[in-house]
């Protein structure tokens, strides 16, 4: 699997969180958050695969761009970056040795907690 950073998705988070489209929420709160698998069907029916990979850290180009294993490494719930996310993307990030995307991560959540 060669994931790799998704900088337009990270640019698009930056953007999201200058526009105050964040919620500053706890780190144990993703799994809460988190959008279900139907929430991300029906996104990716309404506004489309590059849309719906634009919500993610990771992309594997490897894998067919129409589908969810080609992206990995959420930030939001398909409508504001969540500080929970970020966290917990940055800290698997880390344990997978995607060092890019871990700093992007950690780089993301000081943008976040410096905007608060």
């Amino acid at each position: 699997m060669a994931t790799r950073l998704n900088k337009t998705a990270l640019d698009q988070a930056r953007a999201l969180v200058r526009d105050g489209k964040v919620v500053r929420d706890e780190r144990d709160d993703w799994s809460e958050h988190a959008p279900s698998a139907d929430d991300e069907n029906r996104f990716v029916d309404a506004q489309g695969w590059t849309e719906f990979r634009h919500w993610h850290l990771g992309v594997d180009d490897d894998e067919n761009p129409e589908t969810k294993q080609a992206v990995s490494f959420p930030y939001g719930d398909l409508t504001k970056v969540h500080r929970c996310a970020v966290i917990s993307l940055e800290s698997r990030a880390g344990q997978y040795d995607h060092d890019d995307i871990r700093d992007a991560a950690k780089a993301l959540l000081e943008l976040i907690d410096s905007t608060g």
